[in-house]
């Protein structure tokens, strides 16, 4: 009995230093040596600038900017300039001529008058011709060329409100990109904490493997020298079991992870990606989220102005606005003026002239269709008003359920901090009435299973108060 209390005293000893040292001498690094090692703030670099979400949309903002170049050069004259040649299989204009049909009854009494005159004159033959039909053609080749310009003095504001719409689209490309920054940072924090999470877990079995292993090693020495049971060797060896396979887990996590980290942030998938060590942050209480709240104890969050999420409503309220009323521009009349110069020797002449002139267009039957289209436009700009309404009332329920959460997240991390400290209390009154001979070696272990269950939920607790956090920050636009 003597010596078996002896080895409990020694494997409680030992206990205490395996958790004193996981405690004190943690690595500074988590990860495979060699690796490089990524704060997150360097992550969230990283992604910003290499993330394809990010690159799209920075795509996207620069096509919209051409777009409103585009649609500002719509102000300005337009220049066109055609040409064509042509040559048919025959003469494209052809007429007879009768000189009897264009003759009339007096011309005719001259004509007979002078009949004989001209028979001295003309030959035979030309005198019987002149009274015989005459057939004439024309226009079999020619080349027709011009250059025209041409400016639009009234559209009914199509040109107006298309820039508006255009430079409408850069801004909303712009708070496009905003959110797909606030997106990407958000997936990057949410699986770094994450990775910490399995992280640490990983360090709180290395320690567990640790304690194990002395017991493992009394034990054994206590079963040859007939002082233990063979059946506490076979627990702590299940309870040994049981710690490879969460290991196992916890590293096939950290692998995808790591290779979810590397896409987003746009680094090789091959290289190991290292976090620092987050012991102290974990072990450490923070400071509480400064919430700033109403006289009734309700979150006081920034003006929604302010996100970008309430922008892009705006910008689609207006956008409705400015259809509708392009809608309306596209039934007005239309002025427009120009000049030209053209060239053709369709007449077997070269010939150049200029040109100016005006056209006007008046729809009138257009209206009927047009009326319609322009109700239709109306309700559509009264359902983004409506969406706007509805979704700033969600936008500012989500900025009190985040801040509800934080708070939650707060004290539930000082609960696990609580059970820690319980867990550890119990722990060492279950390593006294062993060494006493009271308790057996299950009651042993399961203490200290209850230790690592409440050490991973106070990892859990930290890594749910961090994403409550980012909730919060992304809810409201503060950063802390």
């Amino acid at each position: 009995m003597k010596l078996k209390r002896l080895l409990v005293s020694i494997s409680i000893v030992i206990i205490s230093t395996c958790f004193s040292m996981a405690q004190v001498t943690a690595p500074s690094l988590i990860g495979r040596a060699g690796g490089e090692s990524f704060t997150l703030e360097q992550l969230k670099d990283s992604a910003l600038q290499n993330n394809i979400a990010m690159r799209k949309g920075r795509l996207q903002v620069a096509a919209a900017k051409e777009q409103r170049k585009e649609a500002f050069t719509k102000y300005f004259p337009s220049i066109s300039g055609t040409g064509m040649t042509f040559r048919a299989n025959k003469e494209m204009a052809e007429m007879t001529i009768d000189p009897q049909e264009m003759l009339t009854p007096e011309m005719k009494a001259v004509l007979g008058e002078l009949a004989p005159m001209m028979a001295q004159i003309l030959p035979p033959e030309v005198l019987a011709g002149l009274g015989s039909p005459m057939t004439m053609a024309m226009m079999k080749k020619g080349t027709i060329a011009g250059v025209n310009a041409v400016q639009p003095v009234f559209a009914g504001g199509q040109i107006i409100l298309g820039n508006k719409l255009a430079r409408l689209g850069e801004d909303v490309s712009h708070l496009q990109l905003q959110l797909s920054e606030k997106d990407v940072e958000a997936q990057v924090e949410h699986n770094y904490w994450q990775l910490v999470s399995m992280q640490q877990k990983l360090r709180t079995l290395d320690s567990v493997d640790k304690m194990l292993g002395s017991i493992q090693h009394d034990v054994e020495t206590a079963v040859k020298a007939g002082v233990a049971l063979g059946n506490d060797l076979l627990q702590v060896q299940l309870r040994q079991n049981d710690i490879a396979s969460q290991r196992l887990k916890l590293n096939n996590g950290q692998a995808l992870v790591k290779m979810l980290l590397a896409q987003l942030c746009g680094l090789s998938v091959t290289p190991e990606i290292m976090i620092p060590d987050m012991s102290n942050d974990i072990s450490q209480e923070l400071a509480p989220l400064a919430l700033r709240r109403g006289a009734g104890g309700e979150a006081i969050e920034a003006p929604l102005s302010y996100l970008p999420e309430y922008q892009l409503l705006e910008k689609s309220v207006e956008a409705a606005k400015l259809q509708r009323k392009m809608e309306v521009a596209k039934n007005l009349p239309t002025l427009a003026v120009g000049a030209g110069y053209n060239y053709h020797n369709l007449l077997e002449n070269d010939r150049h002239f200029g040109m100016v002139f005006a056209a006007l267009n008046v729809p009138i039957t257009d209206w009927w269709g047009g009326a319609h289209a322009i109700r239709r436009k109306r309700f559509e700009e009264q359902t983004a008003r409506e969406q706007l309404i509805d979704n700033a009332q969600q936008l500012q329920i989500r900025v009190q359920s985040t801040s509800n959460d934080v708070a939650e997240a707060q004290s539930q991390l000082a609960l696990a901090q609580k059970s820690v400290e319980q867990a550890t209390e119990n722990l060492r009154i279950q390593r006294n009435t062993y060494r006493a001979g009271t308790s057996t070696m299950s009651d042993l272990l399961q203490a200290q299973l209850l230790l690592q269950q409440a050490q991973d939920q106070k990892t859990d607790a930290f890594v749910a108060l961090q994403n409550a956090r980012l909730a919060y920050r992304q809810a409201t636009g503060v950063n802390e």
